[in-house]
């Protein structure tokens, strides 16, 4: 299943979750803390502790653009 690194707050992570909503694909939310400090799990995954951060099997995007093209490419119903 994909995980999803998020804020509640963060536009960016709305972003996607949006996208995943609407294409309708099932995910892990994972709501890491405000301070930067405090993202090691994110950082340890993605190497930097922005977020959003998808991870799917060997795949990690640290960008909601290319987390929301990835999914289109790959989950899209006409692809």
């Amino acid at each position: 299943m994909m995980k999803l690194y998020n804020i509640d707050g963060c536009g960016y992570c709305a972003m996607v979750r949006d996208v995943l909503t609407q294409m309708s694909l099932k995910y892990e939310k994972i709501d890491v803390p405000w301070p930067h400090q405090q993202r090691k799990e994110v950082h340890d995954i993605s190497g930097q502790t922005t977020v959003p951060v998808l991870v799917d099997g060997d795949v990690v995007l640290d960008d909601e653009y290319d987390i929301i093209d990835y999914l289109r490419k790959t989950y899209s119903v006409n692809s």
